[in-house]
């Protein structure tokens, strides 16, 4: 799970939160249930932290937190 700058899809679900929009895709919902993303005052290491009910791993967010703001 990650996060990344993207256009809608006809397979996203769309969420409005502030002046965010977040685009979630519907089979990766259907995987890792309700998503929760904060961001993590850390200092220099301060960025978007990603959690789910059902956590997933693999990719640069295995440990659910994107410290840059941008996962590989």
């Amino acid at each position: 799970m990650g996060l990344a700058l993207d256009e809608p899809k006809e397979n996203d679900k769309v969420y409005n939160q502030s002046d965010l929009t977040f685009l979630v895709e519907e089979s990766l919902l259907e995987t890792c249930g309700s998503i929760n993303v904060e961001y993590v005052e850390a200092g220099p290491r301060s960025g978007f932290g990603i959690s789910s009910a059902n956590p997933v791993g693999g990719g640069g967010c295995s440990s659910g937190s994107c410290g840059s703001g941008s996962c590989g």
